[in-house]
């Protein structure tokens, strides 16, 4: 599997999509009032469970934790994302999950 690419590492490849990135998405999107960071985070994590795209979870899973998600809660909704997103894409999420969290 790919490196997964952190802020400075997209920054220095691509520096307008990592511009977008901090403006657009985490600036304007993530703080907008209606659903707050834990729910944008459950949200995120779905969307990227079933688009099986585990290099993103990996930081997103970070940052889940950081918006107040227990490891705990991320593994009930992997365990739930298994009969909406498949088996197998649950079983990926859940193999990004830091054992020692739990």
């Amino acid at each position: 599997m790919a490196q997964s690419l952190d802020r400075e590492s997209l920054s220095r490849m691509a520096p307008k999509l990592a511009e977008l990135t901090h403006t657009v998405l985490f600036e304007d999107i993530w703080k907008r009032p209606i659903l707050s960071p834990r729910e944008r985070s459950l949200l995120t994590l779905a969307a990227l469970t079933a688009l099986g795209r585990d290099q993103q979870l990996i930081w997103h899973i970070a940052f889940a934790a950081n918006n107040g998600i227990t490891h705990d809660e991320l593994v009930e909704a992997f365990t739930h994302l298994a009969f909406y997103t498949g088996w197998p894409a649950a079983v990926s999420a859940l193999s990004c999950l830091d054992e020692e969290q739990s």
